[in-house]
């Protein structure tokens, strides 16, 4: 019995620690700007984050660099980012709730 009590502790521990994907955009005139990581504050670089029109049509797919930015230059067109990490739940902004820094 306490085995078992032993491996529920154990897969609590484990869940507790798992940390999910974050992303924030910003534009900057006609350059929007995403930064992607994760809620335990480590980065995400190297990883795909794409632009869709509000048909689903990929618009552009660009890699986040060493500081885990993204960069688009804006669509003329109503768009949404995601952020796939692999993880659970992909993270999406949608053009309009990106404002100018």
């Amino acid at each position: 019995m306490n085995s078992i009590a032993g491996a529920g502790l154990l897969f609590a521990s484990s869940a507790a620690l798992a940390h999910y994907p974050l992303m924030e955009c910003w534009s900057k005139g006609d350059i929007i700007e995403c930064q992607a990581g994760y809620s335990d504050g480590s980065k995400a670089t190297d990883y795909a984050v794409n632009m869709y029109d509000y048909d689903d049509n990929l618009i552009a797919k660009v890699k986040t660099d060493k500081r885990s930015i993204a960069t688009f230059k804006r669509s003329a067109d109503e768009f949404y980012i995601v952020f796939d990490s692999g993880h659970e739940y992909p993270v999406e902004v949608d053009g309009v709730e990106i404002n100018e820094k």
